[in-house]
């Protein structure tokens, strides 16, 4: 059997897939939630080296991805406001919403400039005070504790042109939702590593306990995946469903308490619309009665017009991991990272980009 070598060390990442191989005795569906899993697993062909009993299912853990074109509108309608700057990571400016996006606004005029984090946008706005400066908050509990900190900075600093429009998610109730609706049968999940450095790997209980699931918290690295994709596959053949760590040195069981203070400080949970999922409810975080202030979705009234979805697309159902980007038929063909018509094309970590850019892995 021919193995893929384009590892750090190929010899450690032989051992690991003749251990799976051996281990592997019946068929297994895992879903890695983490786009940046997604990548590594299509980048060095891990699919591609693993029996064919083991079946990879990528699931929603792209923020870019899973924002709803409603939340895209609104940001679009926000930029365009008069006196308004609005600052935001890169991957947002190419996403499709109804009517075009943030980088075609900003060639119609409107002040859209690409942050690398909160504190650029604290920096533009001391740099502007004649001006509104508002962030997209976009991403998981990876990203909101930055997010929730900037807020801090700015009340007490005084700064009264701050403003964030929170996009931000949490995982375990998409998780959830997946799994209740049953549309894709699950053996077991592969952890967001990032994720659960905030949450600690605590968040995933719910889903071994309830759901009869395997949990392994992975690294992003290959040996990290192949390491999660072995203990995982163990699980399974042991009748075990726990929550293991395969990412030790980044996440613990109880996490970053530091970044979860300030998360539960300054934002509260709400409602929030995922892609291809609808609303899921307490899955968003806005900020709290105490920073209202800071919060565009209270200071600004805006009309963003009607919601459209781009004819065609199944960014919804891939997210869901109900299709693989393959089975849609605007892949390809309509929908390239040049012409993207949704989101999954467009992120670095979209499942559509990573298909579109590997072409399922390396051959081996």
């Amino acid at each position: 059997m021919k193995y893929v070598t384009e590892f750090r060390d190929s010899d450690l990442a032989r051992r690991l897939i003749e251990r799976i191989h051996e281990a592997a005795r019946k068929p297994v569906r895992l879903m890695e939630f983490c786009g940046g899993h997604t990548v590594t697993i299509f980048r060095y062909g891990i699919r591609k080296v693993l029996p064919p009993g083991i079946e990879m299912v990528s699931g929603p853990g792209c923020p870019v991805c899973v924002t709803a074109n409603a939340d895209l509108d609104r940001a679009i309608a926000l930029a365009r406001l008069p006196k308004v700057i609005l600052t935001t990571f890169g991957d947002m400016f190419k996403v499709p919403g109804s009517c075009g996006s943030l980088q075609e606004a900003h060639a119609q005029g409107a002040d859209v400039r690409m942050v690398y984090s909160p504190l650029d946008a604290l920096r533009i706005a001391r740099e502007n005070p004649d001006r509104m400066v508002i962030f997209l908050g976009i991403g998981f509990e990876t990203t909101a504790p930055t997010v929730a900190a900037s807020i801090l900075e700015a009340e007490k600093s005084g700064l009264e042109n701050y403003f964030v429009q929170s996009m931000h998610k949490v995982c375990p109730p998409a998780l959830k939702a997946l799994a209740d609706s049953g549309e894709v049968r699950l053996n077991g999940l592969i952890c967001p590593g990032h994720v659960s450095a905030i949450t600690g790997s605590q968040a995933w209980v719910p889903f071994a306990r309830d759901y009869g699931l395997s949990c392994v918290v992975s690294g992003f690295e290959p040996l990290d995946v192949l390491q999660t994709v072995l203990m995982l596959v163990r699980q399974v053949e042991e009748g075990r469903s726990e929550v293991e760590i395969a990412y030790r040195r980044g996440v613990t069981f109880e996490g970053n308490a530091h970044a979860r203070r300030i998360l539960d400080e300054v934002f509260e949970p709400c409602d929030a619309d995922w892609r291809g999922f609808g609303v899921i409810p307490g899955s968003g975080l806005k900020p709290g009665k105490r920073f209202e202030r800071f919060d565009a979705a209270e200071v600004f009234d805006v009309d963003a017009g009607p919601v459209v979805e781009p004819v065609g697309c199944q960014c919804g159902a891939v997210l869901r991991g109900v299709v693989s980007p393959a089975e849609c038929p605007l892949f390809r063909t309509v929908c390239t990272p040049e012409t993207p018509v949704g989101p999954c094309m467009v992120s670095s970590e979209g499942s559509c980009s990573t298909w579109y850019q590997y072409g399922g892995g390396l051959e081996v």
